[in-house]
């Protein structure tokens, strides 16, 4: 059965940088190919502020288009940002203080892609009653 993931960004970064903070479970995701896995155009945002900002690299991350292969090398598809995943934010409350922009906007892209999200974000599991499908990466 082919089930699809959108992965947040600081699981992304685990999986590049330090895969041992990720659960067996979601090596377990990771690892089965009939999964689709995706990342958020606004993970990739995130991701290459950070890079420029030398808060992450890699070796092989020398340019923007490396962070781009890497993402295509490990089988993950971007998906971007649309209209709808808007409107889903803009509907979106504000939960316990959780201001973060991107967050929220990843969190509307699974809402309104009916898509499971994992994440490490110990503030998304307060998004589960907006509809929000969560595997939550406890390191």
């Amino acid at each position: 059965m082919n089930n699809r993931y959108l992965i947040d960004t600081n699981i992304f970064l685990f999986r590049v940088m330090e895969v041992e903070a990720l659960n067996k479970n979601v090596v377990d995701i990771f690892d089965d190919y009939e999964n689709s896995i995706y990342l958020s155009s606004e993970s990739v945002k995130e991701v290459l502020h950070l890079w420029q900002n030398g808060k992450v690299s890699l070796p092989i991350w020398k340019t923007a288009a490396n962070i781009f292969a890497s993402i295509e090398d490990l089988h993950i598809v971007v998906k971007y940002v649309r209209p709808e995943h808007l409107l889903t934010f803009g509907a979106l409350p504000l939960v316990k203080d959780h201001r973060d922009p991107s967050d929220r906007l990843i969190i509307a892209q699974g809402v309104t892609e009916k898509m499971t999200v994992i994440s490490s974000d110990t503030k998304f599991p307060l998004y589960r009653r907006y509809g929000l499908r969560l595997i939550y990466n406890q390191r």
